[in-house]
């Protein structure tokens, strides 16, 4: 088995690597990865991305939001949160058996006196609590298991990213479940340091056999950070990806309270409707139809100022709509 630790804590290159490993590299090996991000959410490929996070704290707290290749919940990674990858043949886990992934971890924490088990369908648990989520991705008789493993997260940063501010939706995505998550240190006889946890858990990988360094070369490297730019760090993938959606939102502003149903597709808007007790001079039917088909990014209210919003919601900027519209 080969093994390789991200030189980054980008999370679109992480992402980009791992695809890259497991599509790009040498298929008659097996691959162990280590790699860590600065403060992300990543959601599973099947979410939509507006269900999971509250907006405007990622917005604040300039948090970045990825979409990975495998299915499942969302989760939070800062520098408390070390990511493994294991990279394999399908026949070695028939039936995407994921015990067998989490079994280093299991025993690397041992070492340190913390209990671990496998709980549910993928996760591990200290005392009943989440401390790491896992999920997998099958293709043309490979498998990618990925984990990720909360050492010392900011259980804060974790629960405010996570919480969607109050709206209704109606979608086919896969929803997160919410469980009470906690951190490896919060339980550990003493503080285990990332370092040592790292070396604990490569020791543990390694008693099915060797590990062998692997090393990127500038053309991999070149090739990993095209596919960053290219899919992972985009808006199309992130939120464009997502499924399509129906939301009702509502919020209170100084000029009058607005109530929003939206439809979105392709993380555009498909269509919307405006109600509430705010006054306006021009046909708010115009406005409605002029917003479809933009996309609920970070230009929005640049969009919305361009439709003079102030014309058909006296007093309501195109801040506080695009703010309602995106949470």
């Amino acid at each position: 088995m080969r093994y390789l630790e991200s030189p980054s804590r980008d999370p679109y290159f992480n992402l980009a690597l791992e695809e890259y490993v497991f599509e790009r590299m040498d298929k008659s090996k097996s691959y162990f990865l280590l790699w860590q991000n600065d403060n992300t959410i990543v959601v599973g490929k099947y979410q939509n991305t507006a269900e999971e996070i509250d907006q405007a704290y990622v917005d604040a707290h300039h948090i970045r939001v990825a979409r990975r290749l495998s299915g499942g919940g969302a989760v939070y990674h800062d520098r408390g949160n070390l990511n493994f990858t294991f990279i394999v043949d399908r026949a070695d886990a028939p039936g995407l058996n994921f015990k067998i992934f989490v079994r280093p971890v299991v025993e690397a924490l041992a070492r340190f006196g913390v209990h671990a088990a496998f709980t549910g369908r993928n996760d591990l648990t200290i005392d009943g609590m989440k401390f790491s989520g896992n999920a997998q991705y099958a293709r043309r008789g490979r498998l990618l298991h990925h984990g990720c493993i909360m050492l010392d997260s900011n259980l804060t940063s974790v629960a405010d990213a996570l919480r969607v501010k109050e709206a209704k939706f109606d979608s086919k995505a896969v929803k997160s479940v919410r469980s009470r998550v906690t951190t490896i240190n919060a339980h550990a006889p003493a503080p285990i340091s990332m370092e040592d946890f790292k070396q604990a858990l490569t020791e543990c990988a390694m008693a099915s056999g060797e590990l062998e360094p692997c090393t990127l070369t500038e053309e991999d490297l070149a090739a990993i950070r095209k596919l960053r730019d290219e899919k992972y760090a985009t808006w199309a993938w992130n939120y464009g990806f997502s499924p399509a959606y129906d939301m009702r939102r509502e919020m209170k502003f100084p000029a009058g309270l607005v109530t929003a149903h939206l439809s979105a597709e392709g993380g555009k808007i498909k269509a919307v409707r405006f109600y509430g007790d705010f006054f306006g001079s021009g046909e708010l039917g115009e406005l409605e139809g002029a917003m479809v088909g933009l996309p609920l990014d970070g230009h929005l209210t640049e969009a919305l100022e361009a439709l003079r919003v102030g014309d058909y919601m006296s007093g309501i900027t195109a801040e506080e709509l695009s703010r309602l519209l995106r949470g």
